[in-house]
């Protein structure tokens, strides 16, 4: 949760939190009893499902319907969609997960081992080794922990009995389906997030099969168990994302408004990620870095609630790269930072 305007704002955005995630995880609930079916296969919205792959070509009728009799409802999967840290955290405690030294040690200890791969991913890119190093870090503690759900479950599970995100989740099953040609994944075992990303990177279907590239040149494109296929990917990600090499990303800020107190902000900071204003026209908010950005590039502003009380920031056109791979302030935040601890031991 990042509420900064008060301790009541806090406690009301903490509370409609709640609300919304229990709302949710009822209407997903409600919707699989009143269903009552033992298998996805049998959900009454399933056959329109199965009628728009098969109209499209993308996978034979009768394999569809046998891997969905196997596909199981999880109760886990709809609870933990419910509550993302991203948005039940402070910046205080999701930075305090990421930003530790055992995690920076395991990084640099995977950088070694693939210090090759890194230097040319960067080099074919331009996006820093430290920060594709990062996001693995971030996603999968450099591949360690890669998801224990199969992937037909989560995705199943959401597209069928999460209403809030049914349509979203539904694309990514019929993406999903593609893979098994197309990346030789076995779709019955392939196991993933409660989300359905996969592999090192934890890319969904369809960032599987538009960013994914043959970084080893082996012919298969693999996440789920390739590290140097996955480094390339990140890469290409980013660049495809428009990452700006050699330019900044994001840096403190300080409110220096004279007669006016900070809460003439709250229209300014955390707004939409896509940045809204330059930096000129945040200075004219009050909002400064100490940092010589170029005053006519597009910003965003950050107000964040961190270990020593509320902190300002700045992000600039990377900062919403790094957005782009996950919807989130907080963890594009932490996926610089911690790119930088990195960095550091590089």
């Amino acid at each position: 949760m990042i509420s900064l305007n008060g301790l009541s704002k806090t406690r009301s955005t903490f509370f409609l939190t709640l609300f919304v995630g229990y709302f949710y995880t009822f209407s997903a609930q409600a919707t699989a009893s009143n269903s009552n079916v033992s298998n996805y296969a049998e959900h009454p919205e399933f056959k329109a499902f199965l009628a728009d792959v098969v109209k499209d070509g993308v996978y034979p009728k009768e394999q569809l319907v046998s891997l969905m009799k196997t596909a199981n409802r999880k109760e886990s999967i709809l609870k933990a969609i419910s509550r993302p840290a991203e948005r039940t955290l402070t910046w205080a405690q999701y930075r305090k997960i990421f930003l530790t030294e055992a995690r920076i040690n395991k990084g640099i200890d995977f950088y070694k081992k693939h210090k090759a791969t890194f230097e040319r991913a960067a080099a074919e890119s331009g996006v820093p080794e430290e920060m594709i190093l990062a996001i693995l870090g971030v996603e999968t503690r450099y591949g360690q922990n890669r998801g224990s759900f199969r992937v037909v479950d989560a995705l199943a599970t959401l597209g069928f009995d999460y209403p809030p995100r049914a349509k979203f989740f539904r694309k990514q099953l019929k993406e999903f389906l593609y893979l098994e040609k197309e990346a030789g994944i076995d779709l019955n075992t392939a196991k993933g997030s409660y989300a359905g990303a996969m592999g090192f990177p934890q890319f969904i279907p369809s960032s599987y099969r538009h960013y994914a590239v043959d970084f080893d040149g082996d012919n298969v494109i693999d996440l789920i168990d390739n590290p140097v296929d996955a480094i390339g990917s990140i890469a290409n990600y980013f660049k495809v994302h428009g990452w700006k090499n050699g330019e900044p990303v994001t840096a403190p800020a300080r409110f220096l408004k004279s007669g006016k107190d900070e809460s003439s902000l709250d229209n300014v900071v955390n707004q939409k990620l896509k940045p809204k204003y330059t930096v000129k026209e945040l200075a004219e908010f009050g909002l400064v870095s100490d940092l010589p950005f170029d005053e006519n590039q597009s910003a965003t502003a950050m107000r964040l609630e961190g270990k020593n009380g509320i902190e300002y920031w700045i992000g600039l056109k990377n900062f919403y790269v790094i957005t782009r791979y996950n919807h989130s302030r907080l963890y594009a935040m932490a996926a610089y930072q911690l790119s930088q601890a990195l960095k550091e031991k590089m």
